[in-house]
């Protein structure tokens, strides 16, 4: 992996493997590095015994490095794949994970149809990947995307721009930008307690997009504290969280009055997104907090 040497794709690719990097990962930084898309896996194969150039292989060992490194290949190659949507991502937002896909889902199964008529907020949406992913599958939804950051924000409608879907964007704190009530709030919120030892792991993600207080619960506090006021009757709130904190999200929405408390499990089986509905004789508050 020297400038100097030589080296064929297919090599290139083993000695990644041999330093530690998974081999999806290289293979999609190479592809990245070869400037092809990201998922076009079959083009490694019949491109195996093709050399790089000198640019290119100054390139490729920079982003093995960085990789190795811990930083994540969304953040190399510029993109993630995300409910069927190509996203434009950077470090000023979280790389989606696939499991937030079951946050979507979900949202998706209690509001059928085009969405026409039906009001939906994601909280600290980030690159947009959750409000994106829901405009596009309820194109007459009017939905709506907030973040506490500017710079989220600027990636979230960059997104939107690009994809053309018409999320509206608010800049603020939770729910306390907006107006009127909505049938569905969804949030992918920090959720990692600030002493938690995987932080370690994760420093080149915004931390205010991945720790919240003591126990990880404090922003999940905040927005179910403030979801009543803001959802219709029958509204539903949907909120991801950590791998062992479902019992604890479904106390919390109990205690505040939701019905129907239930959580979801994400790819790997573990209860990863948790919610509730207001009952249908909730009168919400109009007032903004």
């Amino acid at each position: 992996m020297t400038s100097t040497s030589p080296s064929t794709i297919a090599q290139l690719l083993a000695h990644a493997a041999q330093q530690g990097l998974a081999r999806v990962d290289a293979q999609m930084l190479m592809l990245h590095t070869a400037g092809q898309p990201t998922h076009a896996r079959a083009w490694l194969i019949t491109h195996d015994g093709e050399a790089l150039t000198d640019t290119q292989l100054l390139q490729w060992n920079d982003l093995c490095h960085r990789r190795l490194q811990g930083e994540p290949v969304a953040y190399l190659t510029g993109q993630k794949e995300f409910f069927g949507l190509t996203l434009q991502v950077d470090a000023r937002v979280l790389d989606p994970r696939p499991d937030t896909e079951t946050l979507v889902d979900w949202a998706l199964e209690l509001l059928p149809g085009d969405g026409g008529g039906l009001r939906l907020v994601d909280l600290g949406t980030g690159s947009g990947a959750i409000a994106l992913a829901l405009q596009q599958q309820r194109p007459k939804a009017e939905i709506w995307a907030v973040d506490a950051s500017a710079d989220a924000l600027a990636v979230a409608q960059g997104n939107a721009a690009r994809l053309k879907l018409p999320v509206s964007f608010a800049h603020g704190s939770w729910l306390s930008p907006l107006q009127g009530t909505f049938d569905a709030i969804v949030s992918n919120p920090p959720y990692i307690p600030l002493a938690d030892p995987h932080l370690a792991a994760l420093t080149h993600e915004p931390l205010s997009a991945l720790a919240s207080g003591g126990d990880g619960l404090d922003d999940i506090r905040l927005i179910i504290g403030q979801a009543p006021s803001k959802l219709k009757p029958g509204g539903w709130l949907l909120l991801e969280h950590g791998w062992d904190q479902s019992e604890a999200v479904q106390a919390l929405l109990n205690d505040a009055g939701f019905d129907a408390v239930q959580s979801r499990v994400d790819l790997a089986g573990i209860a990863r997104c948790t919610g509730g509905k207001i009952p249908q004789s909730h009168c919400p508050d109009q007032t903004v907090e």
